[in-house]
């Protein structure tokens, strides 16, 4: 290959972070070699993460020993070696590969073993890991164009649909409501990506209220999982679905029990996650990135069928009319009508995401005696005796609706408030999805994870620098070390100060 067509091996074993970190190392190469040939190196149990890549031309799987991968390197007749792994397996196959232009990046490893063992900060160390890869470029002169991954990054080529009319795509989704409502993007981009395909969706009798206003699903299919039905709910709903005569079929849940569904009841097309528990049941499967919203994430199940870059629109919700009767009478009941109302939801499934009582009690004491706004507590039946022992202690005249909306009153409600103050959970994904300004309290999750709340308008409140989180994708049920440190050292004035920011913003105060 002359110079303007090289052919680049990179060097990145593992592990799942760290390969897709280094997504935007390959954009940038092509960019300024558009003919390049770029094959990734990496470890075999990880060589699905980047598998659909468009720059990525090949996906060269590691051998167990030195000498072997030496000697598959060698065989590639490759022009330039660029070492993003950086440990001495890495640089000793570099320096026998006889690959005339070799590059690596900086790991600063000294740093981080003087960091570990003896807490000696250095300025290298505060380099995120993919600003040091993007900077490695600079030694053969690649401008860095591209500086993050992207959904993009992983278009995959379209499923073999044999010239076969797509006339029902369905959308399998029984997880919490949080998960639920940022599934509603997918619906609706497959919608129109589909416009001739009816939409099923199969989804849980909680969450049913979500997905059934929504004027781009035709059909829903009810999967209970409480009790014996979440055993003979996995015949009962797979019968379902092949009788609905479904072509294709996307899954965003990752559990063992709807990938076994997915592959029960037949649908010729069935894409899911690689991370899926079942993912051998599917007939293709999308990589799982960490490093975007889950929203998104869920989109790119579209690229099992349909090469196209494109990101999750705004969540956009509907709600049945007869909610807006609901939340007027609520409206009259607890005299709120015409007061400027701030959403509170105390509560979550998991008691570690759960900011303390008391820091709520003292926060929307404070929001009503000195902005002189209304407090409103909202959250299921669960939550009521919560609700009730809030705005008892609080002082002002703080409304808890806890328990008296279902969840399509809810959605309704949510147009009433000028913010949404709320723990990691399923109605801080509804109020963003209705344009709310949201705050967020995260402890035990982090933003990492994906699950933040999706808008400009909105944001997280987290305290930074605590090695156990996240403890848990979920949450539990109680702090793993005891101390809880991640909820009790985010104090009342830090979310009071957030909250006086938000609301001045949106010229509320």
């Amino acid at each position: 290959m002359n110079e303007k067509q090289p052919k680049i091996l990179v060097v990145r074993f593992s592990s799942l972070g760290d390969i897709v970190l280094s997504s935007p190392v390959y954009k940038n190469l092509k960019a300024k070699w558009p003919n390049s040939h770029i094959t990734l190196l990496v470890k075999p149990q990880f060589a699905q993460v980047l598998a659909g890549h468009p720059d990525i031309d090949e996906i060269m799987v590691a051998k167990k020993g030195l000498f072997g991968n030496i000697s598959q390197v060698r065989a590639g007749q490759f022009t330039h070696f660029l070492d993003l792994h950086a440990t001495l397996k890495s640089i000793l196959l570099g320096f026998f590969s006889r690959i005339p232009n070799k590059l690596r990046y900086s790991k600063n490893p000294i740093a981080r073993r003087l960091y570990v063992r003896f807490k000696k900060n250095s300025p290298v160390l505060e380099k995120h890991t993919l600003q040091r890869y993007l900077e490695a470029l600079k030694a053969w002169d690649v401008p860095v164009v591209y500086k993050k991954p992207e959904l993009s990054d992983w278009a995959y080529k379209h499923a073999n649909l044999d010239g076969k009319k797509i006339n029902k795509i369905a959308i399998f989704q029984t997880s919490f409501i949080g998960d639920s409502v940022l599934t509603t993007p997918l619906v609706q981009k497959t919608a129109k990506l589909f416009p001739d395909a009816k939409i099923l969706v199969i989804t849980r009798p909680q969450t049913d209220d979500i997905f059934r206003p929504m004027k781009e699903v035709d059909e829903i299919i009810l999967n209970d999982k409480k009790g014996w039905n979440k055993i003979l709910g996995v015949w009962k709903t797979a019968k379902a679905i092949k009788a609905a005569g479904v072509d294709i079929l996307l899954v965003p849940h990752r559990s063992f029990r709807s990938a076994l569904i997915a592959w029960l009841s037949k649908v010729p097309i069935r894409i899911g996650f690689t991370s899926s528990e079942g993912w051998f049941f599917y007939t293709k499967t999308v990589p799982f990135n960490w490093m975007i919203h889950d929203a998104e994430r869920n989109l790119s199940l579209l690229h099992g069928i349909v090469k196209e870059n494109f990101k999750a629109e705004k969540l956009n919700m509907r709600y049945a009319p007869s909610a807006e009767e609901n939340v007027a009478r609520l409206m009259k009941d607890f005299n709120l009508e015409g007061k400027t109302l701030i959403g509170i939801h105390p509560g979550s499934a998991w008691p570690t995401k759960c900011w303390p009582a008391e820091n709520y009690i003292e926060l929307i004491s404070r929001i009503q005696t000195e902005l002189k706004l209304q407090a409103v507590v909202v959250g299921g039946a669960s939550d009521a005796d919560l609700g009730e022992k809030i705005c008892q202690l609080s002082n002002g005249h703080c409304a808890s609706l806890c328990g008296k909306t279902s969840l399509s009153d809810l959605m309704a409600l949510m147009g009433k408030f000028k913010l949404f103050i709320t723990n990691d959970s399923g109605p801080m994904h509804i109020a963003t999805a209705f344009g709310v300004p949201t705050l967020g309290i995260f402890g035990p999750t982090t933003r990492e994870l994906g699950f933040f709340p999706y808008g400009q308008d909105s944001r997280v409140i987290e305290v930074k620098g605590l090695d156990c989180r996240p403890c848990a994708l979920h949450g539990g049920k109680k702090c793993p070390k005891g101390h809880f440190k991640c909820m009790r050292m985010i104090s009342v004035d830090d979310v009071f100060n957030v909250v006086k920011d938000m609301l001045k913003e949106k010229k509320v105060i």
